[in-house]
């Protein structure tokens, strides 16, 4: 089967979250195409993987690549702060759990959705086809103060305005309906030399896009509790990111829960005995890919690894 996803920190998912013993359940949240997960069932012949993805395209590509494994591995066509919310596996805890907030590269390459804009596709980017709003619906009927946030806030782009005003005045002419006609009217937006820099000008635009389309920085902020509720003592979580408001919402996430002390700041002394951590950090700074591995994979550049072991229950 042709695959076109290079999954990332390959090595180091298998050294930080696999149990000592290469064995229990370990939960795959963005199984994509199966990349992460089928090197670890090939690797840990006792290792049980229950692999979840929203996008049931992507999903079915992870089942056929997977099939040699039989029961060791478990599908869910769903949106992992959702399965974690209703949790079907009963009273199975898991003993690994990672989040790979990648976007895959069969979306750009393959899913015909308008994530690329090198591609002349519908202007769509939901990853569950499922999902009420679409990209064409955001650019073409949310109001300009909204875009300009969107932009802003979740592209981080300095020329949000000089965008968003191409926009309108655009889409009072015509509906915007394809990624290809987006792209275009960023890059005449935006100055000159600015057209010519290090990433595309309509990067950072397309990925606001997506993350609002699919909610995926308030899917992030919902699960972490679930999941980490459900992990067992003794289990580890880990999260890929590779945006830095996700990564901050991760990050922020894990410090909280290792605090040792739960008292309120301004106490002067603590009362609670200094023993409420929750989960130990891994490594105090993110574990990021080796210059090998960004020389083979370049987009592996900006992956952030962050990893906690759970100590103890929550009450």
């Amino acid at each position: 089967m042709d695959t076109v996803h290079y999954s990332v920190l390959q090595q180091e998912v298998m050294d930080y979250l696999v149990p000592a013993d290469g064995e229990g359940l370990f939960i795959d949240c963005t199984l994509g195409e199966g990349g992460h997960t089928e090197l670890l069932l090939e690797q840990f012949s006792s290792l049980r993987v229950v692999g979840l993805d929203a996008d049931s395209h992507i999903l079915e590509i992870a089942r056929q690549r997977l099939e040699a494994y039989g029961s060791r591995v478990r599908f869910y066509n769903t949106w992992f702060n959702r399965f974690f919310r209703e949790y079907p596996l009963g009273g199975e805890q898991p003993d690994a759990i990672l989040f790979d907030l990648g976007i895959s590269i069969f979306h750009y390459e393959r899913a015909g959705r308008g994530f690329s804009f090198q591609k002349e596709e519908p202007l769509d980017m939901r990853l569950d086809e499922g999902l009420e709003i679409s990209a064409y619906d955001v650019i073409n009927t949310y109001p300009e103060k909204e875009l300009m946030k969107i932009f802003f806030q979740y592209g981080e782009e300095r020329y949000s305005r000089q965008i968003v005003d191409a926009i309108s005045r655009e889409r009072k002419k015509q509906q915007i309906k394809t990624s290809s006609e987006l792209a275009g009217i960023i890059m005449n937006a935006v100055p000159g030399k600015y057209r010519h820099g290090r990433i595309h000008p309509a990067t950072r635009i397309f990925q606001a896009l997506r993350i609002v389309v699919n909610g995926e920085l308030a899917r992030l902020e919902s699960v972490l509790q679930d999941a980490l509720s459900i992990l067992k003592v003794g289990g580890r979580m880990g999260v890929i990111s590779f945006h830095s408001l996700e990564d901050r919402i991760v990050k922020q996430f894990f410090i909280e829960k290792s605090r040792a002390c739960t008292c309120p700041p301004e106490w002067p002394i603590c009362k609670c005995g200094g023993q409420n951590e929750v989960v130990k950090l891994v490594q105090k700074k993110p574990i990021r890919p080796t210059d090998e591995e960004i020389r083979l994979n370049p987009p592996s550049r900006s992956a952030k690894f962050r990893v906690v072991e759970k100590v103890r229950q929550e009450d």
